[in-house]
């Protein structure tokens, strides 16, 4: 059985069906609703319920609050409909937006690659070409795992065919520990995409910052390949953070970006090397990197933030006491399956009349 969902001020309607959240319905329809960690605790994805019946689902209370839910809000992620419904919802696409629909996809590993001791490299041969845009990801299934888990695509659009992940290994996580510990090649796996609103302002003017923390580095890998294989002219500056040296991956591809192409600088940050005597880059955390690399002065800059959200938080305070502003920040926070959990609830169906 599927309901209507007409979604407000646009007058759009989509078909949901029982089992399909309004975002998943939406997004395989073509039809855009804003979004982006896609499972309830970002807040990114609320929508106000005008009429009919709607299952809130499992949202963190932090991202909905109880007076938000007695309200009539629900998030498009979590809310499954029991009726004709309609919503109301901020709808404001960005114009380098471009808007591929979600599909679902059959793929095969094809490679395993450790990166450093707790990231571990994934390629995917896609059973058809994905059309997405650098820094979207996918949603991958695995055997035995409740829901699907979100994996940045670490690969260029121009490599439509493949997909390829960086893995990092969460302590006491099915999912991450599936994929490290009994993942093979020649396992097949099912996946969909693509997903998210993480991806590079091209109309806006400004030199590029990209600023990764760990397995972050998948989204900004993904962006700079594309920027450079178009020949984008603007200055790109990376800033990569890791604890040590070993867990410092992909440094070389990057170094030979950085000698290759003279609009492109790579600067890897070492917070925890004060026993490598070796080591010749910078010592410290990536935006205290970022704010010695610029002097403290990120003006006229746009900058593009992955990793988890302590590093994205310390990023934004000091790139906007560097004068950049709101419209210059655009993030994308690594969060696991276990983050806003605790204290997630299932609200009780409401009707809103």
């Amino acid at each position: 059985m599927s309901y209507t969902v007409t979604i407000e001020p646009t007058g759009e309607q989509i078909e949901v069906e029982q089992d399909q959240t309004i975002l998943q319905a939406a997004l395989r329809q073509g039809v855009w609703l804003p979004f982006a960690c896609g499972h309830g605790t970002c807040a990114t994805c609320k929508v106000q319920v005008l009429e009919g019946d709607v299952d809130i689902g499992e949202a963190s209370p932090f991202a909905l609050m109880d007076v938000e839910r007695d309200e009539g809000k629900v998030l498009a992620c979590c809310a499954t409909v029991q009726s004709d419904v309609t919503i109301e919802a901020d709808i404001d696409v960005d114009e380098d937006f471009e808007g591929y629909s979600v599909e679902d996809y059959q793929a095969t590993v094809s490679e395993l690659l450790p990166l450093s001791p707790t990231i571990l490299g994934v390629r995917l041969k896609l059973d058809r070409a994905m059309q997405f845009q650098a820094g979207q990801y996918i949603n991958l299934e695995l055997p035995g795992i409740e829901g699907s888990r979100a994996f940045s695509l670490a690969n260029p659009p121009s490599r439509p065919d493949e997909v390829e992940l960086h893995v990092r290994l969460v302590e006491g996580g099915a999912a991450t520990g599936y994929i490290h510990q009994q993942l093979k090649v020649g396992d097949q796996l099912s996946l969909s995409g693509p997903y998210g609103m993480f991806f590079v302002r091209n109309s806006q003017q400004g030199d590029l910052i990209f600023i990764a923390g760990g397995s972050g580095l998948s989204s900004p890998q993904s962006m700079i390949l594309d920027l450079l294989e178009q020949g984008d002219s603007r200055q790109i500056t990376l800033f990569q953070g890791a604890r040590n040296r070993s867990e410092l991956y992909n440094a070389e591809l990057f170094e030979q970006l950085a000698a290759s192409h003279a609009n492109f600088t790579y600067v890897p940050a070492l917070s925890q090397a004060a026993d490598d005597s070796e080591w010749q880059g910078f010592r410290g955390y990536v935006h205290d990197a970022a704010k010695a690399h610029f002097d403290g002065r990120f003006a006229g800059h746009k900058a593009y933030l992955c990793g988890p959200p302590p590093m994205i938080d310390a990023a934004i305070t000091a790139l906007m006491q560097g004068r950049l502003f709101e419209r210059d920040i655009f993030m994308e926070r690594f969060y696991t399956a276990a983050d806003g959990a605790e204290g997630t609830q299932r609200s009780a169906l409401f009707k809103r009349i």
